[in-house]
């Protein structure tokens, strides 16, 4: 049995592993491009499947794709959608400007799968041809970006769902510990008293505030510009086939796809793409800095501030017995460090247009879905192994807190502010704590002190 087959295009012959499902343009791209290592997301391939399913029907709709045909590469993407096929989407996600190998390679595996069914043979393309029926009233130039959109809007759920966890998990916290009185710090000094609940509900309260932000990226997302096949003009494109093809990727999807009120400027411009990643980038900004203060308040544990305990999940260290790290928020910070790259590179390859397209898409896609997918799991993988094991250690608060000379603050409004100023300086000089001095000079009662503590950091307030 050979190995190999024969295929011809435009460049010539080549040979093709007779084995693939794919053609010769993909051959050609493998050959060609051969530069990460890595295939296609698998969302990004099922995204683009389901433009071609769609485009199918719009064009069957018209009387410009018969029902033969049709069927026969619905049945195909049906196979792909399923599962089925994946291995031989292969072009490396660094290809031709624009995603044109991507595109055939697409063509060429549904191709191939419907000529099969149709008792055809792989590399032969008829009755179906990957360009004059798979590719259809489609270019490149609006199937990829709409495939980038699609993907986007199927990985933004996820993304929503690990914030949602990390929050609910920072609310938790919040809510158990709404009476453990802690020492704020500001400037990495005393501060007035505060709570853990206080702390760890504004964690949520900004993960929240970043998770609406992020969901009011998916109307924009919505506007393709889906038939506006090589350059926006609709060339060689069905009757209404931008809004048939359209109202039946809503079908497909569940999302309100619409047509963008100008095909050619949503073909060239990116900037929906780039606002989502944007606000993936205040997110994770937003993330890593919590991520940092989660590891300075589990600092320790005997000489650092201790007043968090994460639950190890590995030894720390090679050399140190005994020794555990805040291994998943070091983790975190990592990939929050990478997604800022990412987003780099977006703002980049956003402005890299020319004229009336952008060729920068296949690369600019890949750092979005690797950016949404990255700070998904690892957030999930943050919340799952830390966060809903952290304990509080309520001792460790409390004596920080009463050697603080800091809560002299809550004796302003009694006795102003040069005579609180006075107490300070003594507690600092003699190490003794405000509560004592405060008791010995008759100022309030230790129980007093207690409560006004407790209603400052609880409350904000002390009368």
């Amino acid at each position: 049995m050979n190995s190999s087959r024969i295929e011809t295009d435009s460049l010539g012959q080549l040979e093709v592993p007779a084995d693939a499902w794919y053609g010769i343009q993909t051959a050609r791209a493998i050959d060609n491009f051969p530069i990460s290592g890595r295939m296609p997301d698998q969302d990004f391939v099922l995204a683009h499947i389901t433009i071609k399913r769609a485009a199918a029907i719009a064009n069957n709709q018209t009387d410009w794709l018969d029902d033969k045909l049709t069927q026969a590469i619905i049945d195909a993407c049906d196979k792909i959608l399923a599962g089925d096929y994946l291995d031989q989407f292969v072009v490396d996600r660094f290809q031709a400007g624009a995603g044109t190998s991507h595109n055939m390679n697409s063509n060429e595996v549904i191709a191939n799968l419907a000529n099969v069914a149709l008792g055809g043979k792989r590399g032969v393309y008829a009755p179906v041809n990957p360009n004059d029926h798979v590719n259809m009233g489609q270019s490149t130039n609006d199937t990829i970006p709409t495939a980038i959109r699609l993907t986007a809007l199927k990985k933004l759920p996820r993304l929503l769902a690990a914030v949602d966890t990390m929050a609910n998990e920072y609310e938790r916290i919040a809510k158990d510990n709404k009476n453990t009185v802690k020492s704020a710090r500001t400037h990495l000094q005393d501060a007035v008293p505060t709570t853990i609940g206080r702390e760890f509900a504004a964690y949520a309260w900004i993960l929240r505030r970043c998770g609406q932000r992020l969901a009011d990226c998916k109307t924009a997302l919505c506007e393709i510009g889906l038939g506006g096949s090589a350059a926006g003009t609709g060339l060689n494109t069905s009757p209404g086939y931008a809004n048939r093809v359209a109202a039946e990727l809503v079908r497909l999807t569940g999302d309100p796809i619409v047509v963008a009120d100008d095909l050619a400027g949503q073909m060239q411009s990116m900037t929906d793409l780039q606002a989502l990643s944007s606000e993936i980038r205040n997110l994770t900004l937003e993330v890593t800095r919590i991520a940092n203060d989660m590891r300075l308040l589990a600092s320790g544990p005997r000489t650092g501030l201790g007043e968090i305990c994460l639950p190890p999940v590995q030894p720390g260290s090679s050399i140190m017995p005994g020794k555990i790290n805040p291994v998943m928020f070091e983790m975190l910070n990592q990939v929050c460090y990478q997604v800022l790259g990412q987003d780099h590179a977006i703002a980049g390859m956003t402005q890299a247009g020319q004229l009336e397209l952008n060729v920068m898409m296949p690369a600019l896609g890949s750092a979005l879905f690797d950016a949404m997918d990255w700070l998904s799991n690892a957030m999930n993988a943050a919340s799952e192994k830390n966060l809903k094991g952290l304990t509080v250690d309520t001792a460790r608060c409390a004596a920080f807190l009463h050697t603080s000379v800091a809560l002299a603050t809550l004796l302003n409004t009694r006795i102003g502010y040069t005579a609180a100023g006075e107490v300070a300086k003594l507690s600092e000089k003699s190490g003794r704590s405000v509560r004592e001095i405060v008791v010995e000079k008759a100022l309030m009662s230790g129980d007093d002190f207690d409560a006004l503590v407790l209603r400052a950091a609880r409350d904000g307030k002390i009368d």
